[in-house]
């Protein structure tokens, strides 16, 4: 699986997702600019040094992104999304694609994905958003127990 941050500008929301692709055996892509450097102490705290189980792709602009994987289904998510995270079929190259914390998915990045392909997490009425981090461990999580948890270490072992 795959997980794309667009344009990431909170350190400790990045760091957060470098720990939970580690434990979840995901891929992990950051489109640039980036609102921080990933030396940052934050990041690094955050992460708790598993930036080492995991193979962060860093992609100068989004077309290098989709240009290194062609063939991959990309689900966005957005709070414009009409369609529920787990009313997909996730496979094992899928891309969830998330934006930046302030602002989500320009409009420019959401043409380019089907909108049968956008998605939202559930929230009450009077609620705006769910916390990047949260929202990536919510839909990983989900795509991951599509997959029976493949690769994940069984305790009776």
């Amino acid at each position: 699986m795959h997980i794309a941050l667009y344009q990431p500008e909170i350190p400790p929301n990045t760091g957060n997702i470098i720990r939970l692709c580690a434990n979840a055996g995901a891929q992990l892509h950051l489109i640039h600019p980036l609102g921080f450097r990933l030396d940052e102490s934050s990041v690094r705290r955050a992460g708790l040094d598993y930036h080492w189980l995991v193979n962060i792709r860093q992609h100068p602009h989004w077309q290098d992104l989709t240009a290194s994987l062609p063939d991959a289904r990309i689900f966005a998510f957005t709070t414009r999304g009409t369609q529920r995270y787990d009313q997909i079929r996730y496979q094992d190259d899928d891309v969830l694609l998330f934006g930046p914390e302030t602002r989500g998915l320009p409009d420019e990045i959401l043409q380019q994905v089907p909108a049968t392909q956008w998605l939202r997490v559930p929230m009450v009425p009077a609620s705006r958003s769910v916390n990047l981090s949260n929202t990536v461990a919510i839909a990983l999580y989900e795509a991951w127990r599509q997959q029976d948890f493949a690769g994940a270490i069984d305790p009776r072992q």
